[in-house]
Formats: C-alpha cells, sequence, structure tokens
C-alpha cells in the first residue's frame, strides 16, 4: 500500500514537471527578437492626439475606438517578450510569429533600417491605425517570406506596394486609407514613369477636416435665385409707389413715354378702309 502511493506521488511529480518545462519553453523568446522589438518601440512616440479613434468615428466604424490603446507601454525586458500585448510567439522556437500593434498610437517613420524586418519569421502583422508620417513602404516588408496576413491601412504610408509571391494575393484592403500608395492592389500605378511622391498635407489631414463646400448643391443655388427675385420684386414695387429714387422713375415714364408716341406713329400712318363717298 505505502509503496503505490510512493508511486502515485512520484508520477505527480513527474507530470508537474513536465508541464512546467513545457510552459517555460513555450514562453521562453529568443534574445535577438526582443532586442528587435524594443528598438522597433524606441523608434516611435506615443501619439497625443489618437489617430486611429479619430478615423474610426469619420468612417463610422467604432471597433478602433474599443481596441485603441498604446500597446508597447507594457514592453519591457524584464517580461519575457512571447508575454508582451501584440506579441506572439511559436511555441516550439520562440520565434515571433505574429504582430498586433493596430490602433496602438504609434507615432513616427519606418524606414528600411528598422529593426521590424528583423522578425523574419512573422506570418501575420498589423500596423494599422498608427501615423507613419512621411514613411515610404520599404520594399523589405517584400522580405516576409512567410507573410501571409498583412494589414497597413490607414497608417498614412506612401510610396510603391513591394511586388512579391505573397503581395500579389493581399487585397486591397490591406492598404485602404493610405492615399499616397501606388501598385497593385491601389488604383495608381507605380509604372510608366509615374514616381511616387509623399502625400501631400493636404491628403494627410482630409480625415481631419471637412470641407467648407459640402453640401453646397443646385439646391441652393435655386433658393438663392428665388429669394433674390422676390426681394427685387418688393423693392421695385416699392420704389415705384413712394416714387422714389426719382431718376429711376424717370427714367422708366420716359421710356414707357417713347414706347407709346412710337405705337401711335405707327397707327396714325396706316391707311384706313371704307367705301369712297360718290
Amino acid at each position: 500500500m505505502g509503496s503505490q502511493l510512493l508511486l502515485i506521488l512520484v508520477i505527480q511529480c513527474l507530470l508537474f514537471l513536465i508541464s512546467f518545462v513545457s510552459l517555460s519553453t513555450s514562453a521562453l523568446c529568443q534574445n535577438d527578437q526582443q532586442l528587435a522589438l524594443l528598438h522597433f518601440k524606441q523608434s516611435f512616440t506615443i501619439d497625443p492626439i489618437d489617430y486611429c479613434v479619430r478615423s474610426s468615428i469619420y468612417h463610422n466604424s467604432y471597433e478602433g475606438v474599443q481596441n485603441s490603446y498604446p500597446k508597447t507601454i507594457s514592453w519591457n525586458s524584464s517580461i519575457d517578450c512571447c508575454l508582451w500585448d501584440g506579441v506572439t510567439c511559436d511555441e516550439s522556437t520562440g520565434q515571433v510569429v505574429e504582430l498586433d500593434l493596430s490602433c496602438s498610437q504609434l507615432l513616427g517613420t519606418i524606414d528600411s533600417n528598422s529593426t521590424l524586418f528583423h522578425l523574419s519569421h512573422l506570418q501575420k502583422l498589423n500596423l494599422a491605425g498608427n501615423r507613419f508620417d512621411g514613411s515610404f513602404i520599404s520594399h523589405k516588408f517584400g522580405d516576409f517570406s512567410y507573410l501571409t496576413h498583412l494589414n497597413l491601412s490607414s497608417s498614412r504610408l506612401s510610396g510603391c506596394i513591394p511586388k512579391g509571391n505573397q503581395f500579389n494575393t493581399f487585397e486591397k484592403s490591406s492598404y485602404e486609407g493610405n492615399d499616397g500608395l501606388r501598385g497593385y492592389p491601389m488604383t495608381k500605378d507605380c509604372g510608366n514613369g509615374v514616381s511616387s511622391q509623399p502625400p501631400t498635407l493636404e491628403v494627410l489631414h482630409q480625415e481631419d477636416n471637412v470641407s467648407i463646400l459640402y453640401g453646397f448643391t443646385w439646391k441652393v443655388v435655386l433658393l438663392g435665385y428665388g429669394y433674390g427675385t422676390i426681394f427685387g420684386m418688393v423693392m421695385g414695387s416699392l420704389m415705384l409707389l413712394t416714387r422714389k429714387p426719382f431718376w429711376i422713375i424717370r427714367i422708366v415714364e420716359e421710356e414707357g413715354y417713347k414706347i407709346m408716341r412710337k405705337g401711335n406713329r405707327k397707327r396714325s400712318k396706316t391707311p384706313r378702309s371704307g367705301r369712297r363717298r360718290t
């Protein structure tokens, strides 16, 4: 009986050790991946104006309002990077395979030297709803050979979208809200000598401002003409009744008199018809 209890205790201890080792192994982040993420975090500041919330309200979508917060604030070296907000690692290798920093209030630029491109095992990348003002979309995005999901919408990127096997499969929704982007699947073409220029200030702020001419339609024009005609008729009647100003009344009377004289002259020149007296 005592030996059976001892065997049960030994088995439970072994199961506990196996589960502990598996958990610690699955949460183990590679050192180079952690450094790359920390450097990527340091290349941005937190946007005090939540661009994602404003953009969501502009497009009548409140998904961004609910999910918008600075995810990178919780990132620090004392915690395994696989446990960081927005980061998902491969359980067996510890490589970062998913990075979701959508609506994270990131403000800054992404260039070809960004440590983001050190995460070569990325399969899913979501950077939507941040402000990468003045950033050209780097050709190094095309180096993510394992990438199956991409979302760069409403991130104020510009330039030509990289060409590659996986980039040919991404839909237009992956890039929507970036008027400076060109190439497939966007409507603007990079070829035929058309150079990609950074978006103008007007383009960058078109979602933040409403045109002062919005709502100015032909109905308003017709309404203005109608009121103007009525106002003119009323004022004309008042002037004729009060005989003020006199110079207008005089002009009207003189023109009327001339018309009457011309009519009388025409009638006087017309021969009268009738029988002659014998």
